[in-house]
Order: C-alpha cells, then structure tokens, then sequence
C-alpha cells in the first residue's frame, strides 16, 4: 500500500508539468491526455516490476519525450481535407471530393470533374519538387511520413511542413475554382 501511495503522491506532484510539457509539443488535448496516462501506466508498471528509478525526474520527462515522439510516428498521414479549419472550406473539400468521386458520367459531372482535376494538377506543378511530391505521395499513394522519411533520408517533420504549405497553397487555388464554379 505504501507503494501505491507514492505512485499517487509522484502523479499530483507532477501531472501539471508534464501536462504542460505535452500540450506544448501536441495538438489535440486529447492526445496529450493519453501520453500522460502512459506515462504513468509505464511508472505503475515500473513500480510493479521493481525496476529502480534513480533520477524520478529526468526519468519522466524522458518517458514523456519519448511517448510524444512514438505518437507522431504512429500517426497516419495527414489527409488533404484535415487542413481545413472551418465549416465553408469544409463544404469546399467535400464537394470537391463528391464530384471527383462521382461516377455519373453526365456531360456536367465531367466536365467539373475535369476542371477540378485540371487545377489541382497545374497548382501542383507549381508547387515547389518537395511539396509536390510529398502531397502525391500522401494523398495519391498513401504513403505514411514514415515511410518517406524512410526512403529519402530527410525527417519526418520536414515532411509534414511540407505538406502543410502544399495543402494551404492548394486550398487557395481549389477556392478560387470553387467560386468561379458557384458564381456561373
């Protein structure tokens, strides 16, 4: 019982600081959540273990480090339509990907579909090489950042921000489209 009582001592001391430590590297406050829960599952089953913990500190920050960086390893990669924040550029997104996966082949329906296809081909190439690649090789082929990271050798956050600036630039582009195709 004296075990579980310093358990329970260590996780009111340092929950805060590691919760701030986490939420400054992730996102979602849910995610963050769960690295703190196993953080302390891997502390319980330490303990239960009987494995020595010399600097309690440093160790939890490792673990905690650690956890955030197998989150961000784990995850799969970032679809096209998760870069959009609000309700308009979703519809946007949605649309696009009802018309792209239509299968009516209406004179309409193909020719958007076309047009679509035709725009986000053109702003991809003017994309700069990495970000251009990078968004095929997510979204066309499926391709995790892992594995590019993998094949090319360049960091798997490099990746991602690369990603990042491809979508916004695209989400730029595929509005313009989207509103010369409202307007007629």
């Amino acid at each position: 019982m004296a075990q579980k009582l310093n358990i329970s001592e260590i996780v009111k001391s340092y929950s805060s600081r590691l919760t701030g430590f986490i939420r400054k590297r992730v996102e979602n406050a849910e995610d963050a959540e769960d690295i703190l829960q196993e953080v302390f599952y891997q502390l319980a089953e330490a303990d239960r273990l009987m494995k020595p913990i010399e600097q309690l500190t440093a160790w939890l920050f490792t673990v905690t480090r650690n956890r955030i960086t197998d989150r961000y390893r784990k995850k799969q990669p970032d679809l096209f339509a998760e870069f959009y924040s609000d309700d308009e550029e979703e519809q946007v997104v949605e649309e696009f990907g009802a018309i792209l996966a239509d299968d009516q082949d209406s004179p309409e329906n193909e020719y958007i579909r076309t047009l679509v296809w035709e725009e986000l081909e053109d702003a991809l190439e003017d994309l700069p090489p990495e970000q251009r690649d990078v968004f095929r090789w997510t979204e066309f082929e499926g391709k995790s950042f892992k594995e590019i990271s993998q094949e090319t050798g360049e960091p798997v956050n490099t990746w991602i921000s690369r990603k990042r600036y491809a979508v916004v630039y695209l989400r730029e582009r595929l509005q313009i489209l989207y509103d010369e195709l409202i307007n007629d």
